[in-house]
């Protein structure tokens, strides 16, 4: 999977921020992207803590850019810009002091078009990545929200599986609407990992077998979705044993375009997605790769702070591949 992101970055270098530069992942997953020629880190923090890291853990970073927000030249331009980005809901005193801050400084870097992205939640919290991006940002046209993809993987002797689904991290209780744009992004998504998406939309119910007011929302979701003719098929509500498995579908829904062959899953609410790609993950023996952010701007994208330097350079080539 990585290895198609890998050489097709390699003819576009882009330059990625990664927001806490000194810790000992970053440094040694920024190595490795730099000495593979993949893309070019940007390293955010006090250099001399920086360098003194590297003394402790030997990772070389030579020709890697730092830029500490304390020392940065262009602040009172980047500091306007902030003011004029917040419109009245942050005073001059108010921008400057949050772009002391690396999440808020390293998103300016990629609103100003200095970095095409940014990789963050090391030691931030996923609200900590997420709120700058969002004021700064800002979602893509015809969006509202941002919202989140895994993307499942795992090898077998019967080949490469892989799988979307969404959104397992940010959205607790989507509203139809809702639903409707965390489908197209996860379907959109889903392409970039060379996945061609059926989508189906889950429920505890398979095309009005189940009622309730869950079931009604995606269900009109799916009404809305299919309304908007999109070049990918799309049914629902379905169980997840209708969506997946050909012998299930053949009862619970042998009409449907995706039932029994889905591959890209949008649950209906966090507590469904959540416990749904663990379970993937756990018992089904996937590596989990995500979360994805959806319908921003730019590709801005979120660390688990318990991550390792393999996750931090994978999470890396997906950030930098979902430039569009």
């Amino acid at each position: 999977m990585f290895e198609t992101m890998i050489e097709n970055l390699k003819k576009d270098q882009q330059k990625l921020v990664f927001t806490e530069g000194s810790d000992p992942r970053i440094l040694e997953a920024a190595s490795r992207l730099k000495q593979e020629n993949i893309l070019e880190p940007l390293l955010l923090g006090n250099p001399e803590e920086i360098h003194e890291a590297l003394k402790k853990y030997g990772f070389p970073i030579d020709g890697i850019e730092i830029l500490d927000p304390a020392n940065y030249p262009e602040m009172d331009s980047m500091v306007a810009k902030l003011v004029e980005l917040r419109k009245g809901k942050m005073d001059e005193e108010a921008c400057r002091e949050v772009l002391k801050k690396t999440n808020y400084f390293g998103t300016m870097l990629v609103k100003i078009g200095y970095a095409q992205g940014l990789l963050g939640g090391a030691t931030y919290s996923t609200a900590d990545t997420v709120r700058p991006a969002l004021q700064i940002i800002k979602t893509k046209p015809g969006n509202s929200i941002v919202s989140s993809c895994f993307i499942l993987q795992r090898v077998t002797e019967k080949g490469d599986e892989r799988y979307a689904m969404g959104d397992c991290a940010i959205n607790i209780t989507p509203n139809v609407d809702e639903l409707v744009e965390i489908a197209v992004e996860t379907a959109k998504t889903a392409r970039v990992f060379s996945i061609e998406p059926k989508v189906a939309m889950l429920s505890y119910s398979s095309l009005g077998s189940g009622k309730g007011e869950t079931v009604d929302k995606v269900r009109e979701a799916v009404e809305k979705i299919k309304a908007m003719n999109l070049d990918f098929p799309i049914d629902g509500e379905l169980q997840f044993d209708a969506a997946f498995a050909p012998e299930v579908a053949k009862t619970k829904a042998p009409e449907s375009p995706v039932a029994g062959k889905a591959n890209t899953f949008v649950f209906p609410d966090i507590n469904a997605g959540n416990i749904g790609y663990k379970i993937a993950q756990r018992l089904g023996g996937f590596d989990a790769y995500g979360p994805i952010l959806q319908g921003l701007n730019a590709p801005i994208n979120d660390l688990s702070r318990g991550c390792n330097a393999d996750e931090v350079y994978k999470m890396a080539i997906i950030t930098a591949s979902l430039k569009e």
